[in-house]
């Protein structure tokens, strides 16, 4: 592919340099078709039975993308209560959030108890620690299916070697807990890891939680968990996900569990990064470009503090180069080798490592690709540096702030 930008005219009636002349630089921006189209993909995992995609708001936190995600009929998942209210800002009603949290405080479950949002517990004590709590109320409980999958070992969050779930041997001790504090258990779940591009392993752990769900009397829904992948090496053809096979092999699946009931409960995903992440980008500036030890270095405003993904899980990230307002063409444009680097002191702080990419100039911008999910919502002020606006390009091609960038007033405020 000679550019994806281009082929789904994701900047719709403007152009990279207008957009940072406007806006400032580094900047996020989004384009509402690409959006919308992986939402509504998200909606149909399941066709045949009640079901419902819960959008992980942690990949992606704007209150404008949640509330594009609710119009498109997805529920959410929230893991704290700051992402609680900030889907309530959003306009979800309690109904549709989930609280999945992790080793979370007596006042961060009372905070979700209060607003009647049903909660996941991740383990035995904190299943004992609602119990105390809530008397007699509605829970949840996180199940570990036995099954890990995903690209790097930070992110594989089922299996042996994971901090999250209740493990199988540990299943029959949630009934003596639930009848200790006269619980109802009205939902399980599980999540299998981030960024698998074939079914697989979702599979197998769906089939090994559909195992489980025989021992609970009072489901109400049965979460399969997501992370389902999204191409980050398109630029080099590689294949999206197919949601259409997951789906026929799925509910191949689910109907052999419902031979055995009269009825089945609710069924719900928890999709992050394959909603948001294909929908965003992130453009910076290039100021500056140097060799150190025979090796080229392009000096861009993009550090670990805006994308910290490639740092931190030595992620790939394809790079487009755009040069006074249009794509330099990696198929007919010479070639270099080289190593692209943020503004920030780390030795770590690299955006790709010795790629070959078109030729780059000072004065260029690089336009990150799949910076959707999990950009923003990572971001730090590291460095002192501030955290960049995010802009919407409308299906219309019009633009939209939907974020204004940091001012160092913000950033001196909480002193």
């Amino acid at each position: 592919m000679e550019s994806f930008t281009k082929s789904v005219n994701f900047f719709g009636n403007t152009n990279p340099d207008e957009l940072l002349k406007e806006y400032g630089s580094p900047l996020y921006v989004y384009n509402e078709s690409v959006l919308r189209d992986r939402m509504t993909k998200m909606t149909k995992v399941v066709t045949k039975y009640p079901f419902t995609a819960n959008f992980s708001v942690k990949a992606n936190t704007n209150p404008s993308i949640l509330k594009m995600a609710l119009e498109c009929g997805m529920n959410a998942d929230a893991m704290s209560p700051g992402e609680i209210l900030t889907l309530e800002k959003a306009g979800f009603p309690r109904e549709k959030i989930f609280f999945v949290p992790n080793n979370v405080s007596a006042e961060e479950l009372q905070f979700a108890i209060d607003r009647n949002i049903i909660t996941s517990l991740d383990s035995l004590s904190q299943l004992e620690l609602f119990g105390k709590l809530n008397k007699g109320g509605r829970c949840a409980v996180r199940l570990n299916p036995g099954v890990g999958a995903g690209h790097h070992e930070k992110v594989v969050t089922a299996g042996k070697n994971t901090k999250f779930g209740i493990a199988e041997g540990d299943i029959d001790q949630i009934f003596e807990v639930a009848s200790k504090y006269d619980l109802h258990i009205v939902g399980i779940n599980q999540h299998v890891g981030s960024l698998y591009m074939t079914a697989e392993p979702f599979l197998k752990a769906t089939k090994a939680l559909l195992g489980f769900a025989e021992k609970f009397t009072e489901l109400e829904f049965i979460d399969f968990g997501g992370g389902f992948g999204i191409p980050y090496h398109k630029l080099a053809d590689e294949q999206a996900f197919d949601v259409e096979a997951c789906r026929e092999q799925l509910e191949a699946i689910i109907d052999e569990y419902a031979k055995g009931h009269d009825k089945t409960p609710l069924f719900k995903s928890e999709p992050g990064r394959f909603v948001c992440a294909e929908g965003g980008v992130l453009l910076g500036q290039v100021y500056s470009k140097k060799h150190n030890a025979e090796k080229a270095y392009v000096g861009t405003d993009i550090g670990m503090n805006v994308l910290v993904r490639p740092s931190m899980y030595d992620s790939w990230h394809d790079i487009e180069v755009y040069r006074n307002g249009d794509v330099v063409s990696p198929l007919t444009s010479e070639k270099e080798t080289v190593s692209v680097t943020g503004n920030i002191c780390e030795s770590g702080d690299l955006i790709c490592k010795e790629r070959e990419l078109p030729v780059i100039e000072e004065g260029d911008v690089i336009c990150v690709l799949d910076a959707g999910a999990y950009g923003y919502s990572m971001c730090s002020n590291y460095n002192s540096r501030l955290r960049p606006a995010e802009v919407m390009v409308m299906a219309d091609g019009s633009t939209k702030l939907i974020r204004r960038r940091d001012t160092y007033e913000d950033l001196l405020g909480r002193f």
